[in-house]
């Protein structure tokens, strides 16, 4: 099942004790009183008197790098109040919840956008709209990352093509739907294939490294995009909200394994409000993503987090192709 029909909270107090770190970078730092040496995705930790537990090799979460933790309080993000993620320190629990945290963080922006196509689309038709599309990178600034796809799955917005972009900031967004030549694309090769579409726009903070950014290099050269979408019920809690994307945030870090990476947000844009949070994450294979979705762990969360304030929710996902890998 990749989408339940509709937890206990994965986040709970407890006394302090940081059992180990795994950081992808070649530097060295102290972090309180643990003292760490990377180097090429090995890990080197030197406990002092009072720390308990040794060092160990933990999966990859969404930007490689990740803390275990039991019983422990550390830096990680959360939800802030405008929807998005910040910096807090927050208890862990005793079932080794993984986060993210100790790397230096660059807040990108994030655009969705579903487009229906008509029926008699030709493949013609339909390569040039995704071509014209594609290199929309190309003819303006702002633009760092790309992907874009004929959607696998059937859905109820019946939602045919999907394209993701990355945005330094929040002007380059602005400035990419006023650019001469992407409102050229959307009148000659988008809408008169198309009798619809979604935009969904949010901010999520990812690793300040030239790869997780521009979304580049060997993890990111093929795989499956997912996208989730949802809209939040007007008389949903604004905490519930909150719990709920920080739980789906804890577990893709759990299953950091089968993804590559993973980011949500709440929606900004104003113009197109059909849903109000999003989720994009990159799985290396359909099978990772199958994986991922079929677990009891998603489905829970999905029951007990997400159902009660959802009032209507979207999943798409499309086959990424090996095709742009270099950083232009």
């Amino acid at each position: 099942m990749l989408f339940p029909k509709y937890s206990q909270p994965l986040i709970s107090g407890h006394s302090q004790t940081l059992v180990s770190c795994h950081i992808i970078k070649s530097r060295g730092f102290k972090f309180q009183n643990i003292t760490l040496r990377i180097r090429e995705r090995k890990t080197i930790l030197r406990n002092k008197p009072g720390i308990n537990g040794e060092g160990a090799s933990l999966p990859k979460i969404c930007n490689k790098k990740l803390v275990r933790a039991t019983n422990g309080r550390i830096p990680a993000l959360e939800p802030d109040t405008n929807g998005g993620l910040s910096r807090k320190s927050v208890p862990l629990s005793s079932n080794n919840v993984l986060l993210p945290f100790l790397y230096n963080s660059r807040k990108v922006v994030e655009h969705i956008f579903l487009l229906k196509a008509k029926r008699d689309l030709s493949e013609e038709k339909e390569k040039d709209m995704l071509d014209f599309l594609y290199t929309s990178q190309y003819h303006m600034n702002g633009i760092v990352a790309i992907s874009l796809g004929r959607i696998i799955n059937p859905n109820a917005d019946n939602c045919t093509h999907a394209v993701f972009m990355r945005f330094q900031r929040r002007e380059g967004l602005e400035e990419y739907y006023e650019n001469p030549f992407h409102l050229r694309v959307l009148a000659e090769y988008v809408m008169p294939y198309c009798h619809g579409y979604i935009n969904l726009d949010y901010e999520f903070e990812v690793e300040d490294d030239i790869l997780p950014i521009f979304r580049k290099g060997e993890d990111f050269e093929s795989g499956v995009e997912f996208l989730l979408m949802i809209s939040v019920l007007g008389t949903a809690v604004g905490q519930a909200v909150e719990e709920a994307l920080a739980a789906l945030l804890s577990l893709t870090n759990n299953f950091g394994s089968l993804i590559i990476q993973a980011t949500l947000g709440s929606n900004f844009n104003l113009n197109d409000r059909d849903y109000t949070h999003g989720a994009v994450m990159r799985f290396p294979s359909l099978d990772a993503l199958e994986k991922f979705t079929s677990s009891f762990e998603y489905k829970d969360i999905w029951r007990q987090k997400f159902q009660p304030i959802t009032g209507k929710a979207l999943v798409v996902y499309y086959a990424v192709d090996p095709i742009g890998t270099q950083i232009m």
